[in-house]
This record gives C-alpha cells, sequence and structure tokens, in this order.
C-alpha cells in the first residue's frame, strides 16, 4: 500500500486554536496555484494573437529587467498598465474568468485547497494578499470560498483603464500594510496568524505574523526558513509532470485497449460477449488505477450491490472517474457518453462493445431516443447504467448541475438510483489536465433511492433531493454550488479599483482608495 505523504502544515492547522481571530493568509502565485497566473495570462493573449509583436518584445525585455533586479515591482506594473491604456474593465473581467477555465483551475494544489478547508472549519479569516490583479485571483477566490482578497490594482475611469497604477501596490511592505487592514476590519491578532508564501519577496509579511509557513518555497526562501526553523512543506501535485507521470498515464490509457483484447478469447470460447466485458472492465479498472498510483478509500461499498440492475449517478471531476467507476461497478455496466468520444479511432469502438451509448448534448429530443436502448439494456438484460447527471466533468469538486436524464431513465425503467459520491477525483487530473498522478480519492456510496413512486410531474423535486444529497456528503452547501454553477459571464467579477458602489469580492486597499476619487 502506498504510504500518503505526510502533510504538516494540514496537521498543525487540525491541532490549532480555533476562533474568527486568527487569520490564515496566502499568496496566490505558487501557493495556491501552480506556477504564475501572469505568464499564462500572456501566453493566452499571445495565442489569441492579441498582443502585437512590440508588445511582445517589449514585456519580454521587461520581465527580463524585473528578473536581472534593474527594475522594481512597481515599475513592472507600471508598464503593463501602460498596455492596457483604453481597455475596458469588463473585457478584462471576462478575460480573467476565461483564463481561470482553460488554465488556472487546474492548477490549483489539492494540498491548499485542503490547508485552506481546515482554516475555514477552524473558523479562521481566511485571505489572498497577492500582488497580482483582481482579475487573475477572484474567479480561484470564489472556487476557494475565500471572500477577502487583497491584491494590486490598476486605474479605472468609468470603466477604463487609464494606464496608471493605484498605490501602493500590494507588494512587499505592501502586503504587511494589507494584513494590518484585515485586522483592523476583523480583530485579527496577527501574532497568531498564518501567512502561506513560496518567495522571499513576501519576507516582510512572514516575518510580521507569528506563524510564517513557507509553502513549495524558492532557493532564497527555503534558505532563509531554514535558518529561521520555519516549517516548510513542498507540493509535487502540480506543475510540470515527470517522465513518470507521463509513463504512467499513457499506460493507463492504453490499458483499455489491453484489458479488451484479453477478454477476447473469452468472448471467442464461450460465445459470451457480456463476461467478455465484465472481465476486460474489472481488469482495466484494476490496471489503470494499479499503474498511475491511485488508491481508494470506499465507505459504505456494500450499496454498490445491493439493488442491482440500478442507474448509478456519480459527480464527474475527472477523465479518472472512468477508471475508477469500472473498478468499483466491475460487471454488468452500461454507460452514457458524448457522441464525440465515438470517433475517436479504437477507443470509441472498444466502448461502443462495451455498452457504451452515445448522445448529441446539443440536441435534447436526440439524447433522448437514445436512451431508449439502456431502457431495454436494464429491464431485459439486467444491466445498470452508470451516468453523470452534470453531463460534463466540473472544473472543481464543487458541484454543477444536474440534468434529468439519467432519472428519467431510472423512472422508465423501474429501477433504483445509486449514488456514488466521488470526493476528489481532481486531485489525480483536473479538467483540461491529460496527466494522471497519484493520489487516493475518497468515495462515498449512498444507499439505494426508491423511484417507484416518482412521476413525470414530481421529477424536478426528486433531482433536487438527489443532489441535495451529494452536496451533504461532500459537505457543500447549496449556495456555494449554485455560485460555482452559474456560466463565467453570468458572474461578472467587480474590480478592485472600480469606484462604482457595487459588490466586490474583496475589500481592497485598491477599491478603498479608488472610492475616495
Amino acid at each position: 500500500m502506498r504510504v500518503p505523504r505526510p502533510q504538516p502544515h494540514l496537521e498543525e492547522v487540525l491541532k490549532s486554536e480555533p476562533g474568527p481571530h486568527i487569520a490564515a493568509l496566502f499568496d496566490f502565485d505558487g501557493t495556491i496555484i501552480s506556477g504564475y497566473s501572469a505568464t499564462a495570462m500572456l501566453r493566452e493573449k499571445f495565442q489569441r494573437r492579441e498582443m502585437s509583436v512590440e508588445e511582445i518584445a517589449e514585456t519580454a525585455q521587461l520581465v527580463a529587467q524585473h528578473s536581472l533586479g534593474n527594475i522594481g515591482f512597481s515599475g513592472l506594473m507600471s508598464a503593463a498598465a501602460k498596455f492596457m491604456k483604453g481597455v475596458d474593465e469588463e473585457s478584462f473581467v471576462v478575460f480573467g474568468e476565461e483564463l481561470y477555465e482553460k488554465h488556472i483551475a487546474r492548477k490549483i494544489y489539492p494540498e491548499t485547497r485542503a490547508i485552506i478547508e481546515a482554516h475555514k472549519a477552524k473558523g479562521h479569516r481566511v485571505a489572498i494578499i497577492s500582488s497580482a490583479t483582481i482579475y487573475q485571483i477572484a474567479p480561484t477566490a470564489r472556487d476557494l470560498g475565500i471572500g477577502d482578497i487583497k491584491c494590486s490594482a490598476y486605474e479605472i475611469e468609468d470603466g477604463v483603464f487609464t494606464g496608471e497604477i493605484v498605490r501602493p501596490l500590494c507588494f512587499g511592505e505592501g502586503k504587511v500594510l494589507a494584513a494590518e487592514e484585515l485586522a483592523a476590519d476583523y480583530g485579527l491578532d496577527l501574532d497568531q496568524s498564518f501567512f502561506y508564501s513560496d518567495s522571499d519577496d513576501d519576507i516582510e509579511l512572514l516575518e510580521r505574523v507569528g506563524k510564517p509557513r513557507p509553502l513549495n518555497p524558492n532557493l532564497k526562501l527555503k534558505a532563509i526558513a531554514a535558518e529561521r526553523g520555519w516549517p516548510v512543506q513542498r507540493f509535487a501535485s502540480r506543475g510540470t509532470p515527470s517522465w513518470i507521470d507521463y509513463t504512467r498515464t499513457l499506460y493507463a490509457t492504453g490499458s483499455l485497449v489491453g484489458a479488451f483484447a484479453a477478454g477476447l478469447p473469452i468472448w471467442a470460447l464461450t460465445r459470451s460477449q457480456r463476461e467478455a466485458v465484465n472481465f476486460s472492465m474489472g481488469l482495466f479498472g484494476d490496471f489503470a488505477t494499479a499503474i498511475t498510483g491511485v488508491e481508494l478509500e470506499v465507505e459504505d461499498e456494500r450499496h454498490l450491490w445491493a439493488a442491482r440492475p440500478c442507474v448509478f449517478v456519480f459527480n464527474h471531476q475527472s477523465k479518472a472517474d472512468v477508471m475508477i467507476l469500472a473498478k468499483l461497478i466491475r460487471r454488468d455496466m452500461g454507460s452514457v457518453g458524448k457522441k464525440e468520444i465515438r470517433d475517436i479511432p479504437i477507443l470509441g469502438k472498444l466502448m461502443e462493445w462495451g455498452g457504451t451509448v452515445f448522445i448529441d448534448r446539443a440536441d435534447g429530443k436526440s439524447a433522448i431516443r437514445a436512451m431508449e436502448p439502456l431502457v431495454d439494456a436494464i429491464r431485459q438484460d439486467g444491466k445498470s447504467i452508470c451516468i453523470a447527471p452534470e453531463g460534463t466533468r466540473t472544473l472543481t469538486p464543487k458541484l454543477g448541475r444536474f440534468k434529468k436524464g439519467a432519472f428519467h431513465l431510472a423512472m422508465q425503467a423501474g429501477v433504483p438510483i445509486v449514488p456514488i459520491v466521488i470526493h476528489n477525483a481532481t486531485d489525480v487530473a483536473p479538467k483540461n489536465e491529460f496527466v494522471m498522478r497519484p493520489a487516493t480519492v475518497r468515495v462515498t456510496i449512498l444507499p439505494p433511492v426508491d423511484t417507484s413512486r416518482w412521476s413525470a410531474k414530481t421529477i424536478g423535486e426528486h433531482v433536487h433531493e438527489v443532489r441535495g444529497m451529494f452536496l451533504r456528503t461532500l459537505g457543500q452547501s447549496e449556495e456555494d454550488a449554485e455560485e460555482m454553477a452559474k456560466p463565467a459571464r453570468a458572474r461578472p467579477v467587480k474590480s478592485a479599483a472600480r469606484k462604482e458602489a457595487a459588490p466586490r469580492p474583496a475589500k481592497t486597499r485598491a477599491a478603498k482608495k479608488a472610492a475616495k476619487g
């Protein structure tokens, strides 16, 4: 059995004193997420061809000068602000949301997420203090349930960037001022508070709090921490994958072909396609989870076998869910997939042979017709069908909205619903990430839900009821899940430097300064 890596920072929080007088302050880049959000922004703008050749060259020169110490952070931000002069802020808000969905969400360290959740459970005041801007931070803060952000800001007039920065920036001593403002606002005791950072640029705030906690420290901070006896923790769950990670992922993905090939002799000798598929499915689940280093902690596994045939519904967090479900359900299993998978060479044919029904998610009527063979598979063949009612993978562990298809299917076939709650498959491979990494995934199997008294008129109530079971098991609130389920464009983030008296995702120094005009 793989021994989980110790997490001293998390264990310390779990043993710490509770109370809202204690703050848990987090840097953003390198601490909450792997790498730098500014780099992701520049790369995305370059790919969209939204930067001229001159701007790219000048930006590269500025970054090089900053790295060499020839210009400070203030000079770098001032130069960046010039590029934004005349740009509508709302377009940058939308860009920040798109950046989060495409790049940032998959960079969040699951270990940092766990530390944040532990602080929240202790009743500590959790906040982000970062030199990045609100557009880089706010979507991630919303995901993590963090309402307080102190950050750097660009000046805005009438919804348009002026080309200037709002001073003081949230960098160096500016972070100390930001922390002291939070302390004054909420009655925090910084001498009992935590600050997590990866960089020696934050040495002032690390020295100001009572519990400096370096995460993924750079070389200078690592040396300082060793000299002063600060506990250090480093994560390998995100960032540049190793060749071992790539090899594991390729073998796990390719093992589906190998598993079905291994089942062919059973089919040839017994003429039972069903037994061949059952053997292949179990073999795939066992091999793929083993080769990727994924271990399962399953609660109430007995419910997997209590009421078959049934409709298994699961929350879809990761591409790793396929191998997890194969390992758990093992036999007499059918599933539903998006039609695009059918066109993938070999894989599409194998999944179709294994009992997957492909549907066009954009065509509701077509999807309903495609589900009809599943009713027959349940009634006549005794197969159980596995469906993700969210319809697609979520960006984070937060639960998405449920569609009604799985519930209609169970009702029409006259079989129960069995909820499979996956807690943290994003630790293995979040959405938009190719590589799968070792992790221990918690899974809870809930008792079968009787559908015999359901009707089309009350189906919405039943969907809401089952989704509520998932939320409670995941420890999530309806409000948090609904907020994360909204489309990005329906939840624009107000800038830290916006002058209107509108709701803000954070209380920032920039917001206060801008409000004074």
